[in-house]
């Protein structure tokens, strides 16, 4: 279970520096909150990865609350980009 942790691990890893990039790089800010939104994705898969790393389900609450977080701050964002562009 290890050697799969370490490899969700670097996976994970690659995958946020990509988004960092897109977010750094966006040419719309419609791009740059789809970066942030997939940071927090990479959040959440982190918290799950190590769950199951030490196989302790007290990460379990912390992913709801990042995920509904980040999905309402998403929401709200997405919201207020449809309002300006009216």
């Amino acid at each position: 279970m290890t050697l799969a942790a370490n490899i969700s691990f670097g996976l994970l890893v690659l995958a946020a520096s990509l988004a960092v990039v897109r977010l750094v790089r966006g040419p719309s800010l419609a791009d740059r909150i789809v970066a942030t939104d997939l940071l927090i994705t990479i959040l959440v898969l982190g918290l799950a990865v190590e769950a199951a790393r030490t196989n302790s389900g007290a990460f379990l609450s912390v992913m709801l609350v990042v995920a509904v977080l980040g999905f309402l701050g998403t929401t709200t964002v997405a919201r207020f980009i449809e309002r300006r562009g009216a």
